[in-house]
């Protein structure tokens, strides 16, 4: 069975390659980089992660933090793809602001650092007008650097944008990628994805409401990271809020419904939208429901196998 061993502190793969994923030389890691929502809480970076298969990343998100959240997770525990330069492969869920604000971020320091390689990115429609937005904002910076002094390398400015539908995105020799669509209220297109290693299958939510496509993609995966709401917190809600999150946010309630259905190995809470409630009282919503493993996600914490007992939240 697996069990958790939950850390805390207080690229160059070539796109479609078609292969199946290998044997991992060590076991996949899942990195919580910003674990966040809108609120600018000083503990939580925004919404991101970070899948690490055979010291290559694959970042989901990009919140406002992610690079330096990365580069804290390469310092602490010794992984070198979650160097700036190392970040080469981004996962966008959807366009609101709280999951992009990090893109400028994701793209440039990177480069400023000297990563040899193009920055492959999926997501939704939309965000190959955002990618070009954003170098047209920058294009001063950019021609700076590449032709002044500083002679940065042009790969490392280049950003290769596809815009995806559900289904397989991205294999390579290490992971199998696939993208679902997942209800978020009124966006016409939010995603969930499906990272599946030779040793692991990890899906990632996004921001959704309850939503029998991601039971669909999620059933028995091993790690299942989802976003959710407390119900006692919602209920505090004035009604005009209570109309918003209920259509773009999962409850504890909804979330064990799923997880009852999906049997994940182990569940992992992120995008905690509180309303006033706290931690305990969450997971106490949760494991009313769901007798299965359940941690509320924190910044930094990492999930790996073979695991231990250490630090499950019971």
């Amino acid at each position: 069975m697996y069990k958790l061993l939950l850390l805390i502190i207080g690229f160059t793969t070539v796109h479609s390659s078609f292969s199946q994923p290998q044997k991992v030389a060590k076991p996949t890691k899942v990195v919580l980089l910003g674990t966040g929502t809108p609120t600018a809480d000083p503990e939580r970076s925004g919404p991101s992660l970070a899948i690490i298969v055979n010291n290559t990343s694959y970042v989901v998100d990009c919140g406002p933090g992610v690079v330096r959240r990365a580069g804290a997770a390469a310092a602490k525990y010794g992984i070198p793809s979650l160097k700036p330069a190392g970040l080469m492969h981004l996962f966008i869920t959807h366009l609101h602001s709280d999951h992009t604000i990090g893109y400028p971020d994701f793209i440039l320091t990177p480069a400023v650092l000297r990563r040899n390689g193009p920055l492959e990115v999926y997501g939704p429609k939309g965000v190959q007008s955002m990618t070009d937005y954003l170098l047209k904002a920058y294009k001063e910076d950019i021609d700076i650097r590449l032709s002044g002094l500083e002679q940065g390398k042009p790969t490392g400015y280049k950003v290769n944008v596809h815009e995806i539908k559900e289904g397989v995105i991205y294999k390579d020799s290490n992971i199998v990628v696939t993208a679902f669509n997942v209800h978020h209220g009124s966006w016409p297109q939010a995603f969930g994805y499906r990272f599946k290693t030779s040793d692991k299958t990890i899906v990632i939510s996004g921001d959704c409401t309850y939503d029998d496509n991601l039971i669909k993609y999620a059933m028995n995966c091993d790690i299942l990271v989802h976003e959710v709401y407390s119900e006692e917190g919602f209920a505090k809600l004035p009604a005009a809020e209570q109309a918003y999150h209920s259509v773009f946010h999962t409850s504890t309630k909804q979330l064990a419904e799923v997880a009852n259905k999906v049997k994940p190995k182990l569940l992992v809470l992120t995008h905690q939208l509180l309303f006033g409630s706290n931690k305990e009282r969450v997971l106490q919503e949760i494991k009313s429901r769901y007798n299965g493993e359940v941690v509320y996600g924190n910044d930094l914490d990492v999930f790996e196998t073979p695991i231990t007992n250490n630090n499950i939240e019971k």
